[in-house]
């Protein structure tokens, strides 16, 4: 459960971070051009300042979630491979593999003739 809950923060934490970046004025103006009367209003100053802040306190509670999510990784509920539990479950084979070519049957020796003893009894 901990797991689920640090992972949802941080995707809240990563959309909010899309709309910060969005909202901060670039050289050529971007989406804080539109937002020209509350610079007025705050300074413009203060908000690039805050934004700023905004942005790496976002940037900084994305890494931290991140590596505390990953202690609390939910562990594997078997030691069986997920890839080896379901081929044993289906009984079937790995079509990838080359069926084995039969091969042609073994030539048996030609019988001894009477010129030829076997090397442990003696010729009369």
């Amino acid at each position: 459960m901990i797991y689920t809950v640090l992972v949802s923060l941080v995707v809240v934490a990563a959309v909010l971070m899309c709309l910060v970046v969005l909202i901060q004025e670039s050289k050529g103006g971007g989406l804080a051009s539109s937002f020209a009367s509350s610079n007025q209003i705050m300074g413009v100053r203060k908000t690039t300042n805050f934004i700023e802040m905004l942005t790496w306190g976002l940037a900084a509670a994305m890494v931290v979630l991140s590596v505390t999510s990953a202690f609390f990784i939910p562990a594997a509920s078997g030691t069986e491979s997920v890839i080896t539990k379901q081929a044993t479950e289906q009984q079937t084979a790995n079509p990838n593999n080359i069926p084995a070519i039969p091969t042609a049957p073994a030539q048996q020796e030609a019988p001894a003739t009477g010129s030829q003893t076997p090397a442990g009894e003696q010729a009369n």
